[in-house]
C-alpha cells in the first residue's frame, strides 16, 4: 500500500497535501532532516508513493510557516538558525505567550488542569530518557499550548505555533545541550500551580523568564558547540600572519 492510499485511509479528513506536510514537518522538527538538508521534490514523492503535486504544495506551505525556506536555484532547505536567530526566536515567545496566557487563565477549567498535568508527568517520564529525545519539543508545546487554550486568539495562537515550529527541534537541544530538564520541570510545575491559583500575573512573570533563560542558554550552548566544531574542523583558533 503505498502513503496516498495509507494516508487517505488512516487520516480520512485531512488532505493529502496536509498529510505530506505533517509528516515533514516532524522529521525536520525530529532532527530527522538535519539544517542545511536540500529538500527535493522528486525524492520526496518517491519516498512517500505519492505524485509530485502534493510534495510541492507541502512544501509551499511549510515554507509560509517558516520552516523551510525556498531558495533560487537551489530549491527547498532546512535553514541553519544563527545563534541571533534563536535570540529572535525566543524573544518573540517571551512577548507573545504570556500576553496569550493572561487571557487564559480566567477560562481554564479542571480539566484543562488535569490534561495539562498528564502531559507534565509524560514529559518527565521521557526526559529521564536521551533515546527519547524526540518526544521533548511535542510534549513542551502540549504543556504550553493547553494553558493558552482557552484565550480565543486564532491569530495569536497561529504565530506562537510557528514560532515554535521553528524553534522545536533547537527546544530539544538547549534541554539536551544545557542538562536544563530539572530547571524546566521545576518551572513547568510552579506555571501550572500559579495558574490553578489564577494567579496570573505571577503565572506571565514565571513564563516570561522561563522561555528567556532558555533562549540565552541554548544561544550561548549553541555558540559553545559551534566554536568548538570549528577548531575541531580546523577552521577555529587564532590566525597566524604570513
Amino acid at each position: 500500500m503505498d502513503l496516498e492510499t495509507a494516508l487517505d485511509s488512516a487520516i480520512p479528513r485531512q488532505s493529502l497535501t496536509s498529510a505530506v506536510a505533517d509528516k515533514l514537518r516532524d522529521q525536520i522538527i525530529r532532527g530527522e532532516i538535519p539544517e542545511g538538508a536540500q529538500l527535493r521534490q522528486d525524492a520526496i514523492a518517491t519516498q512517500f508513493q505519492v505524485s509530485r503535486i502534493p510534495v510541492r504544495e507541502a512544501l509551499r506551505q511549510l515554507d509560509a510557516e517558516g520552516l523551510i525556506a525556498i531558495v533560487p536555484n537551489r530549491g527547498a532547505i532546512v535553514p541553519a538558525l544563527s545563534p541571533d536567530d534563536i535570540e529572535e526566536l525566543f524573544s518573540i515567545r517571551a512577548l507573545l505567550e504570556p500576553e496569550v496566557l493572561k487571557r487564559s487563565i480566567p477560562l481554564l477549567t479542571e480539566d484543562d488542569f488535569s490534561e495539562a498535568a498528564a502531559v507534565l508527568r509524560e514529559y518527565v517520564s521521557e526526559l529521564r530518557r536521551d533515546d527519547h529525545v524526540s518526544a521533548w519539543g511535542r510534549l513542551n508545546w502540549q504543556f504550553h499550548s493547553i494553558l493558552y487554550s482557552r484565550a480565543n486568539q486564532p491569530r495569536f495562537m497561529a504565530i506562537i505555533r510557528n514560532v515554535n515550529n521553528n524553534g522545536e527541534r533547537y527546544t530539544r537541544l538547549q534541554l539536551y545541550l544545557t542538562h536544563g530538564m530539572k530547571r524546566a520541570n521545576e518551572e513547568h510545575h510552579q506555571i501550572l500551580e500559579l495558574c490553578r491559583q489564577r494567579a496570573v500575573t505571577q503565572a506571565c512573570q514565571l513564563l516570561r523568564e522561563h522561555i528567556r533563560y532558555a533562549g540565552e542558554s541554548l544561544k550561548q550552548a549553541l555558540e559553545q558547540k559551534r566554536r568548538e566544531a570549528q577548531v575541531k574542523s580546523g577552521n577555529g583558533g587564532p590566525r597566524t600572519k604570513s
